[in-house]
């Protein structure tokens, strides 16, 4: 009977200990307090007389915001100037849902700005794409210091078609560049020049292919991969170039995290 007993205390032990270790894996609250940080743009056009739209793409943010929330992630948006920010295409799928369940229209009506970031309460970044990032988040010297510092504090950094631009230029305390060495997927130079967007590219601030290589990455994009889907992972830098794929890169970005949470959590007695 005693043996019995022991057994029983084992089998327990060891149910308590894997129902925690698949809760640290499903539930990122009981064990991540940190905050994920979503940036995003306060343009609305590309200052030309057209008026060629510059806004944020609500389909390369609004599904990211889906996945984090749905892990009990607390999303914060932050934008160059703060508040309201403005977003293009149709509502439609995850974006319909965010925004009709998930408040994420009351979010991004009240973006913070960045003097009021503290990168210390952030495991992570996400930039999503429209072409308002390549004109104001990619110059803004206070965003491209907390994705660096979220960086350096061992952060994940994520980004969907156009949202690499915003982080090409960001250097490191060591004065390289964040992306240097590293592959990052983001929109072609092939598809920008074919498109009518922004006057086949002309009125960019730069180029996100371009950009990248300049500053030493190695741009992933449907000229280098086999499948336009795909999300790239180098180091703790996730990105894809195809906005279908912007909600894989947040989920991405979460498996990544709980990786590095494991060692914290493997010393259960």
């Amino acid at each position: 009977m005693q043996y019995l007993f022991k057994i029983l205390l084992v089998t327990v032990s060891l149910f308590s200990t894997l129902s925690y270790s698949a809760q640290t894996h499903t539930d990122l609250s009981l064990t991540a307090p940190k905050k994920i940080l979503i940036i995003t743009s306060n343009r609305l056009d590309m200052g030309d007389k057209e008026k060629h739209d510059a806004r944020n793409n609500l389909w390369e943010v609004a599904p990211p915001f889906h996945v984090f929330n749905s892990h009990g992630i607390e999303v914060v948006f932050v934008s160059p100037k703060g508040g309201k920010v403005e977003f293009m295409m149709d509502p439609v799928g995850i974006s319909s849902y965010a925004i009709k369940y998930e408040g994420f229209l009351d979010k991004t009506a009240v973006t913070f700005s960045p003097h009021l970031i503290n990168p210390n309460d952030y495991w992570g970044v996400y930039i999503g794409g429209g072409y308002g990032p390549l004109f104001d988040v990619a110059f803004n010297q206070k965003l491209q210091h907390i994705i660096r510092d979220i960086y350096e504090s061992g952060g994940i950094i994520g980004a969907g078609g156009h949202g690499a631009g915003a982080f090409a230029n960001v250097k490191l305390s060591n004065n390289t560049f964040l992306v240097k060495g590293k592959k990052v997927a983001g929109f072609p130079n092939s598809t920008e020049v074919s498109k009518s967007w922004a006057k086949q590219g002309t009125l960019l601030p730069f180029m996100v292919e371009d950009q990248l290589n300049k500053n030493g990455a190695l741009a992933q994009n449907k000229q280098t991969l086999t499948d336009k889907h795909q999300v790239v992972i180098d180091e703790r830098i996730v990105s894809t170039m195809f906005l279908p794929s912007a909600a894989l890169v947040a989920k991405e970005m979460i498996l990544l995290h709980v990786q590095n949470l494991i060692p914290q959590t493997s010393t259960l007695k």
